[in-house]
This record gives C-alpha cells, sequence and structure tokens, in this order.
C-alpha cells in the first residue's frame, strides 16, 4: 500500500469515506442548505410529513398560506424560546399542534414502533458546507439531523502545514456569530477543530473570546493512567476515535438525547453606581471524551454483567465529577434489561454536596421526563423521608448516608428489588458503622442465607430469621443486589478494597481512571506545587519556673508547642509575611482579583491571627485589603468570646452570618482565615495563594491544598507559602495520586484474631462475659422495661475489671478495643466471613465501650512557667515540588497497629528535646552549643549506620566519644569563642558527651530527626523573649 496523496481534502475525504459508510450511518444531504431559515428546508419538511401527517395535515388547515415558509418559522421561534437541545429532544407546539423534529432510539429493542420512527430519520453528513448568503465561506464538514444543523468540524492537515490551532482561529475570527446557524444553541451544538493527532471544540462562538477545550482521549487511551492527548492507533489516524466512535451516527444521537446538558447559573455584576446586576449565564455541557467514556463503559458493565458489582472511578479534580455522577445516575435510572425491566429499582446518591443535588436536578430534569423528579433527602427532611422514597420506588434518591441509621429496619422487603448506590468522593466514612447500615436497609440476604446454611450444615428454613445477630451476619460482604459506583480523586487504601477492581495477580485497581497528571497537562486545573515556599520556624522554649513538675509527655510537648504557635511574637511576625505576600503577590493576579486563604491549626490561631493581621493592615494604613475569618462555634481568648458572625463585618457595619460568608468573599473581600472549614469541598476559582501554619497529611494535604487549582480566566498560577510542612512532606502526599493509585494485593483480614487475642490477654473479659451480654441483647420478643438495665448489669462486671487496671494498661486496652470495632466494620464490608464467636465479641465491645470511662487526665498547667527565649523564621524552600510519573501503589500493613506508650518525662526533658527538633541555624552570638553539636552529629551518616546495628553500650563507649571528638573540633575550628568552655572543663565536656550520646542513639535507631542539612536560606526574622500583647492592640 503506497501513499500519494497527503492533502487536506484527501483527510476529509478519508472521514467522509467512513461517516458515509453502512458503520458510519450517515447519507448524503442532496437538497439546498437555505442560510436564511438556517435548515435544509426540505429535508424537515418531508421529514415530519412522512412522521407526523395527521399533525402536518392539521398544520395545512390553519396555514394556507406558504405554510412550509410559516412552519420554519414556527420551527425557529420554538429554538428563540426554548434552545435547540430542547426542540430536539420534546419538540414544540404550534397553534396547539404538537410535532417532533427527530425521534431517538429507544432503550430496549422491544419497541419497535419507536425503533421504526428512529429508522425515519434523515441523519447527514455534507462537506464543504455554504452557510451564509453573505459569505463564499464555508465549513469542512456539517452534521444534520432531519435537516437541522447539529454539528460542524474544521479538518486541518499536518502534512499540509496546518494543525488545530488554524481551525481554531477559523472558528474565532473567519465565522460571523450572528449568523443564524452559529447562534447558541440555535442551530450547531458543538464547534470541532480536528487535526491528525489532537480534537478540540467549543459549545458556543464568542469572536476572539471563544475558549475552547481538548477532547482527546488522553496519552494511554481513555480510562487509563496517563496525560494529555492521543495514543497512536496501529489501525488507522490517532483521532478516529472520534468519527468512529463518538460521531458514528447511534452515538451522535445517544450524545444529543442524553448527554449534551443546558447549565444556567446566576452570575452578579458590578455596575458604576455600586449596584449589583444578576443575569443568567448560559453553557451547552458537552460531556468531556473521560465523561463520555465512564458512563458508556459503566452502562456496558452493568448490562453485561448485571446488579451486584462495585466500582471505582479515580477522577481528579477538575474532571467534571459532579456531571459524571448526573449522566451516571440518570443512565442507570434509566437502563433496561432484555425484558424490558428496570435494572435498578433506585439509585440513591450518597453525598454531602449541596453543590452536586442541584447539579443532578438540573442536569436530570433537561433530559427524559419520565424519569421523575430527583428526590433529594436534605437537612430540611428527615430520615422517615428517606424510608417512604426507597419504599416507594423513587427512581434517583440523593442523601447523605448519616441518615441510613435511623430507618434500616423500616424500609419494605428489597428482594428482587435492585439499588445502584453512587458514593460522591468516596472515603474511609464508607467503612464505617452507616455504611453498614445502608447495606443492612437496601441489601437481599435471600443468597447470603443460603451460603450460611450451607456452612452450618443446615436447609433454609431452618435458619431463624429472627435471630438478630444471622440478620446482621446476613448483610456483611457484597450482596447481588447491590452495585456501588464509587467516585473520588483520592482512594485511600479501604477505599480501593471495597469499590476497585481485583486483577489476575491479585492487585486491586481503578476500573476507570482520569488522573491529576491529565487534569493538569490538559489545562483543567492548576499545578498548586508549581509555586511553593516552605519556612521552617525556629525556636528555643525555656522553662521560667525552679520547680520540674513530672509530665505526660505528648500532651505536654503538644501544650508547648501550642504556646509557640500561639505565642503573640510568632503570630506578629507571620501576619506581616502574610500581608506583604499578598500585597507583593496575591494582589496582582487574576487581574486584581487574586485571593488568599490562611490555613490554621486551631480556631484560637484564626482569631488571632484576624486580629493581628487586621492591626498589622491599620498600623501600615493599607487601603486594599478586606479580611474575613471562617471557624464553627464560639472561641474564648482572654475574657473574651468570638464567633465567626461576630468578626466578620461589611464596610456598612453589619455583620455577615455564616451562610453569606463564601458569597461575600467572592464579592468583597480578598483574604479567608479559616480553622477546620472550606478546606475541601470549597470552590473559588479566584482563590490563588494559601498560606498553611498547619501541619498536613496524605489526602488532607491534597484536599487543603487542591483549594487553590480552579481555574478561571486570567488565572496562570498559583503560590502556597507553608509555614507547617516540608517539601518533602507535601511530595509523599501527593505522590499517590498523581497518577493511579493501585493496591499491591487485598488485606489480610485474618489479622483481627490478632487484635482479638491482644484484648483478651489484658484479662478484663472472657467468653462467658460475652455470651451473658449476647442472651440479654438478642432475647427474642420486644425489649422490655428492663431488658437495658439487664445489659448494663451484666457488662458492670467488666468494667469494674478494666479500672482496676493501671492508666497505661486502660488506655492501650481502649486503644484496642476502637481498632478493633473499626477494623472489624471494615472488613465485614468487604467480605462475609460468617464468624459467628468474632460477630459476638463485636457487639459486646461496641456497647462496653460506652461504659469504659475515659481516663481522667490532671490538667497541665503551664501558664507563667514558659517563656520564648529565641526565634527565627527560616526560609527552607522555595520553588516548584516535582510529583514523580509513577503510579501510587499501596501496600497492606502486615501488622494491625503497634501500642504507643504514654511516656512521662520532667518539663526540663521534654523542653530539651523540643528545642533540639526546632533549633535553627542560628549565628555566632546564639549560645546554643548543645543543639549544634546534636544536628552535626545527626547529620553523620556513618553514625547513623552504627546506631542501628550496636546495643547501646557498646556504642555509647566505643563508637560515640570518637564521633562527638570530631565533631566537637570542628565546631571549635568554625567558633572558637562559642566552643573554648567545652574544651577547658574536662566535665562539662564529659557532661555533654554523656547527654548527647543516649539522645542521638534514640533518635538514630528511631529515624525521627528532622534534617536541617536540607535549609538554604536565611529570612532575618529573630527575637528575644517579649512581655504578652492582646491581639489587635
Amino acid at each position: 500500500m503506497s501513499i500519494d496523496v497527503t492533502t487536506e481534502k484527501r483527510f476529509e475525504a478519508d472521514i467522509e469515506e467512513f461517516f458515509l459508510s453502512p458503520a458510519g450511518g450517515y447519507a448524503h444531504n442532496n437538497d439546498m442548505y437555505e442560510p436564511q431559515l438556517g435548515v435544509y428546508k426540505d429535508t424537515l419538511l418531508r421529514f415530519v410529513q412522512r412522521t407526523q401527517p395527521k399533525e402536518w395535515k392539521r398544520f395545512l388547515l390553519q396555514n394556507k398560506v406558504d405554510p412550509e415558509r410559516k412552519f420554519c418559522l414556527a420551527f425557529n421561534n420554538a429554538c428563540d424560546m426554548d434552545g435547540l437541545i430542547s426542540v430536539l429532544r420534546h419538540g414544540f407546539k404550534h397553534r396547539g399542534i404538537p410535532f417532533k423534529v427527530c425521534y431517538f432510539k429507544p432503550e430496549s429493542g422491544l419497541n419497535q414502533t419507536a425503533e421504526a420512527l428512529y429508522e425515519k430519520n434523515e441523519i447527514t453528513c455534507n462537506r464543504q458546507w455554504f452557510y451564509s448568503t453573505d459569505t463564499h465561506n464555508s465549513v469542512d464538514m456539517v452534521l444534520a439531523v432531519n435537516g437541522i444543523p447539529v454539528f460542524a468540524l474544521e479538518l486541518k492537515n499536518q502534512y499540509t502545514g496546518q494543525n488545530v490551532d488554524n481551525a481554531k482561529r477559523q472558528w474565532m475570527y473567519d465565522r460571523d456569530p450572528r449568523e443564524i446557524c452559529f447562534q447558541f444553541n440555535k442551530r450547531i451544538l458543538g464547534y470541532f477543530c480536528i487535526d491528525q493527532l489532537e480534537v478540540w471544540m467549543t459549545t458556543r462562538l464568542e469572536g476572539k473570546n471563544t475558549y475552547f477545550l481538548p477532547f482527546n482521549q488522553g496519552s494511554n487511551g481513555a480510562g487509563n493512567d496517563g496525560g494529555k492527548g492521543n495514543p497512536a492507533n496501529p489501525k488507522g489516524y490517532p483521532t478516529s476515535y472520534f468519527w468512529e466512535y463518538v460521531f458514528q451516527k447511534d452515538s451522535m444521537m445517544d450524545i444529543i438525547q442524553k448527554f449534551i446538558h443546558l447549565q444556567v447559573k446566576e452570575e452578579k455584576k458590578q455596575m458604576p453606581d455600586g449596584s449589583k446586576q444578576v443575569t443568567k449565564k448560559k453553557r451547552l455541557i458537552f460531556p468531556r471524551y473521560h465523561q463520555l467514556d465512564v458512563v458508556r463503559k459503566l452502562i456496558a458493565d452493568v448490562k453485561e454483567e448485571g446488579a451486584g458489582h462495585n466500582y471505582l472511578i479515580q477522577h481528579s479534580a477538575g474532571s467534571g465529577k459532579s456531571n459524571s455522577i448526573a449522566w451516571t445516575a440518570y443512565r442507570l435510572a434509566s437502563l433496561h434489561d432484555s425484558n424490558d425491566a428496570s435494572v435498578f429499582s433506585s439509585v440513591v446518591v450518597v453525598t454531602d454536596r449541596t453543590v452536586l443535588d442541584e447539579q443532578l436536578q438540573e442536569t436530570i430534569s433537561g433530559f427524559d421526563h419520565t424519569i421523575g423528579a430527583v428526590e433529594t433527602i436534605d437537612d430540611k427532611k428527615n430520615s422517615k423521608d428517606l424510608r417512604d422514597a426507597i419504599n416507594n420506588g423513587a427512581r434517583i434518591i440523593v442523601t447523605t448516608l448519616q441518615k441510613f441509621p435511623v430507618i434500616y429496619q423500616e424500609v419494605d422487603k428489597v428482594a428482587g428489588r435492585n439499588f445502584a448506590i453512587i458514593v460522591d468522593e468516596a472515603h474511609s466514612s464508607q467503612t464505617g458503622s452507616s455504611a453498614m447500615k445502608l447495606k443492612a436497609a437496601l441489601a437481599d440476604t435471600e443468597a447470603a442465607l443460603r451460603e450460611y446454611a450451607e456452612i452450618e450444615g443446615k436447609a433454609e428454613d431452618e435458619i431463624d430469621r429472627n435471630d438478630k445477630l444471622v440478620q446482621e451476619m446476613l448483610t456483611h460482604g457484597k450482596h447481588p443486589n447491590l452495585s456501588f459506583f464509587a467516585f473520588t480523586a483520592t482512594p485511600k487504601p479501604a477505599t480501593i478494597e471495597m469499590f476497585g477492581s481485583q486483577w489476575t495477580d491479585g492487585s486491586i485497581h481503578p476500573f476507570h481512571i482520569y488522573s491529576m497528571k491529565q487534569a493538569i497537562e490538559e489545562g483543567f486545573i492548576l499545578d498548586v506545587l508549581q509555586n511553593y515556599m516552605t519556612y521552617s520556624t525556629c525556636f528555643k522554649i525555656a522553662k521560667d519556673t525552679p520547680e520540674n513538675p513530672e509530665l505526660p509527655e505528648s500532651r505536654a510537648t503538644k501544650i508547648i508547642k501550642k504556646y509557640e504557635k500561639l505565642h503573640p511574637y510568632n503570630i506578629s511576625q507571620k501576619s506581616q509575611i502574610i500581608v506583604e505576600t499578598f500585597r507583593e503577590t496575591t494582589k496582582q493576579k487574576i487581574g486584581g482579583k487574586g485571593k488568599m486563604m490562611v490555613v490554621t491549626d486551631s480556631r484560637l490561631a484564626a482569631v488571632r491571627y484576624f486580629h493581628e493581621i487586621k492591626r498589622y493592615i491599620r498600623e501600615q494604613h493599607y487601603v486594599d485589603m478586606d479580611i474575613l475569618a471562617a471557624f464553627s462555634g464560639t472561641v474564648q481568648d482572654g475574657d473574651e468570646e468570638y464567633t465567626e458572625s461576630r468578626l466578620n463585618v461589611r464596610k456598612d457595619g453589619s455583620h455577615i452570618s455564616e451562610s453569606q460568608t463564601k458569597e461575600e468573599f467572592h464579592d468583597n473581600f480578598n483574604v479567608l482565615v479559616v480553622a477546620e472549614k472550606y478546606q475541601t469541598g470549597f470552590d473559588e476559582p479566584l482563590l490563588h495563594t494559601m498560606i498553611v501554619d498547619k501541619k498536613l497529611k496524605n489526602v488532607k494535604a491534597v484536599q487543603t491544598l487542591s483549594r487553590l487549582n480552579r481555574t478561571c480566566p486570567g488565572k496562570v498560577d498559583t503560590f502556597v507559602l507553608d509555614f507547617a510542612n516540608k517539601k518533602e512532606d507535601i511530595l509523599e502526599a501527593f505522590q499517590p495520586f498523581y497518577q493511579e493509585t493501585s493496591l499491591e494485593q487485598e488485606v489480610n483480614v485474618d489479622l483481627i484474631y490478632q487484635t482479638e487475642k491482644e484484648l483478651l490477654d489484658y484479662a478484663i473479659y472472657n467468653e462467658s462475659d460475652i455470651k451473658a451480654f449476647i442472651d440479654i441483647w438478642n432475647h427474642p420478643g420486644k425489649q422490655d422495661a428492663t431488658a437495658m438495665g439487664k445489659m448494663t448489669s451484666v457488662l458492670k462486671p467488666v468494667a469494674d475489671r478494666y479500672n482496676l487496671k493501671n492508666p497505661e494498661e486502660r488506655y492501650q486496652f481502649r486503644r484496642q478495643v476502637r481498632k478493633l470495632l473499626r477494623w472489624y466494620s471494615y472488613i465485614t464490608q468487604v467480605v462475609r466471613m460468617f464468624d459467628a464467636d468474632m460477630h459476638k465479641e463485636y457487639l459486646f465491645l461496641s456497647y462496653l465501650i460506652g461504659l469504659l470511662p475515659d481516663e481522667k487526665e490532671e490538667p497541665i498547667d503551664l501558664d507563667g512557667k514558659l517563656k520564648l527565649e529565641y526565634y527565627k523564621l527560616q526560609k527552607t524552600f522555595e520553588g516548584a515540588i516535582k510529583l514523580e510519573k509513577v503510579d501510587g501503589q499501596y501496600v497492606p500493613s502486615k501488622k494491625q497497629g503497634a501500642q504507643g506508650i504514654r511516656q512521662k518525662s520532667t518539663l526540663d526533658e521534654i523542653l530539651d528535646k523540643i528545642n533540639e527538633k526546632y533549633k535553627g541555624q542560628f549565628t555566632d552570638g546564639d549560645r546554643v552549643m548543645l543543639g549544634a553539636l546534636h544536628d552535626k552529629l545527626i547529620a553523620d551518616d556513618k553514625l547513623a549506620s552504627s546506631a542501628r546495628t550496636s546495643d547501646p553500650r557498646i556504642f555509647t563507649e566505643s563508637i560515640f566519644p570518637s564521633a562527638f571528638g570530631n565533631a566537637a573540633m570542628e565546631s571549635y575550628m568554625e567558633a572558637q569563642d562559642s566552643y573554648g568552655s567545652l574544651f577547658e572543663d574536662k566535665s562539662k565536656y564529659d557532661a555533654v558527651m554523656s547527654a548527647l550520646a543516649g539522645v542521638i542513639y534514640r533518635e538514630m535507631r528511631s529515624k525521627k530527626t528532622v534534617d536541617y542539612r536540607k535549609i538554604q536560606r536565611n529570612e532575618q526574622v529573630q527575637m528575644v523573649a517579649e512581655e504578652s500583647v492582646k491581639y489587635g492592640e
């Protein structure tokens, strides 16, 4: 096969050849296009006359003069009022006469009448479409339905020196949006730019402001881990998916019927006089390729496999999850089997997002009106409304997970009824007790009952179905009538195991992927790690009291760190940096509209930052910043009480309610200080900069920083200034979710027996205690007035034995109980164990934990006993945090949770440890010889290797002295004045060496050391102890 012609015409001809083939399904339109009417008039009239003769006859009686032109005008008027997408789906009326302008393929092939009408559509493809009487311009290709142009294609060929960018310019500058065929939602629904490698598209022509989106599969094909672009196609063009799959005749009609969606949003515009004008902005939503692909693949798999399977969809932020969920819900609700019966009785969407609910309502109402309204069980409704919606077979139900525990026993019989459960932002809550109750409410347990009877060696009718223990165990594992569709950008291991697909090698993977990498490369989200700056806080806290009390180490450590975090000098120094960062960076971004979020680690910190930032703004006479706070509840600071609405005040003096904070931030303010609020699910495209003063880990880090990644016109980058986390921590948090996230193998559920054994070893309860409890809990008949009291009386001796243990044993026992309860809840979501003894123990412990008193912790009063002696902020990193192009894979734990020992230390030792950990690079006059030597020794890799392989005595007596001597001599050469006393006083030398030997050995063995070698550059912010000042004064 030789290649002789590589022109654009040849590219067009190759595409047309497929469209006009039997596989493509199109015909060539030989009628004349009439630009002033915007239709192939003869084609449209022929279709109406052939398919609706009675209606046409009525129309002729009412319009005797020029009826054909009047029909076209009536069609135009309908498009002006309702939009073409509505007219195509629902038709229009003229003087009481209903007309359809096309027919769609029925869900089931059993509806032969509808199938015959669908075949009467005239669906055509024409090249060189001359669309205007004013110009001789033509579009390369047009696709029309019954004479109505619906999609237009500009085709370019790299071999003739042109590509999609030339096509984009053509649509922007050579096509007049005022032409009837190019008016929004009047004719053409999608404008496409296609070359041999890429496809781009838009649904609205706006001249130079026309905005194009990529319509590519992804570098490894749709649904696979990859980046932007398209893979090579050994069978033809890399972009042939466009005409062979997406725009094949039946697929194109399916997109018109079930995907394209008219979105109407209200937008506020500031008028010159200060008033606000509300306008309605309409957008046609055409599915992006991965959205079309995931919905169709899910539906195809359900059609083939039936109900009872789980699907994990790992779609990044910026993937359009809300629309994907809406389309999936609609398609599942209208899905029929080969016998024309609905596959699912109801589709239940589990979400905490009100935005999704509104989007579902809007999207589905634009489709098939026979589905009925979406039943929303929100805060204004209660669990009984959810029960009624399920019992009445509502087609689509939107609710929260927390509503199920109340009604799980009141749902009517579910035998023979299938449910599709769509989980929005699936995460670990899906393994908790509320998720178990969802299954208990909806699961058809007949198959589980047969399995249980077989294990017990009994006939099904011999199993007591009223036995509560049996009822609960039957809901465990997967069920043939429940299909879960879990959408998330950040799947945790539990999520992957619950909803993922197991491969032949035992690893578990998502069903469909649209990665963070692809979303960034395609420009749907911004890379929030591109401009990242970290600061480290170096401080020394001194004891300001002669007392040296013994205190619980972890709690005292937290209090001392909190002292530093909330110290006025710390807050004031960081506030200056925050304000100046806003004025130097944020304010200049997004056309002067850039906004900033400050993430704090406590509500009290948020209040103090709020006051200090306002004070500094006033002091500097800045007038270009307005600040809001966001936190829940009431915060006590000294004698003052603060709430969000009390702090947030408009310029006119009126207070802003919590429900108004988001809107006010978008419209009138530019800095938002938050504490445990707006760190997830908050979409503000104008948010450019984030200041982080809170430790962030794993998914929480990704979710928090992703508040910045939303795109909008003029937003080209983001900026993060992080006071609390290291570059390596953030890289570690983001890396698993950059590409595909998978699980190496399924979790070993038998590890729960290890935890069970550890609990029994405490000798607080035994099997007879469990039996006595179950006899009462599972007593047949209705609960009487003494039942709960009897249950408590059975548990009380166990609680008494618990109270005889020492505090450390009690603490560890409670930890282990909670771990077993969590672990068992998770396991039983994944597998059906039918371990009656374990389930009894789970029930026993779940009630016992309520009777175990929390440890009464003696209050730690360090008020007035601490002072901040040194303080320095150091810039430790500035630049882009580069994610590696590797998949993230979780490896299951081999042991479930090692015990954490709570240590007690003297206040001096605790202060020493904190000051060691946070000591930084001070100047010659900083007097912190011990900390500097510690840092030098801890950086010694050879010493670390010896620590890991030696016992403490050999390390302290034989290995460490030499390393210490070298470090001390190096330090002396660098700063003789500071280290001279060390060599002049042998007892001092030995004391320092001995103290450091133990600390270094412990830290090297536990690998908990901060690596100060990575600090790059100092920022000059230094202090000595100061008196406290009240914030905002």
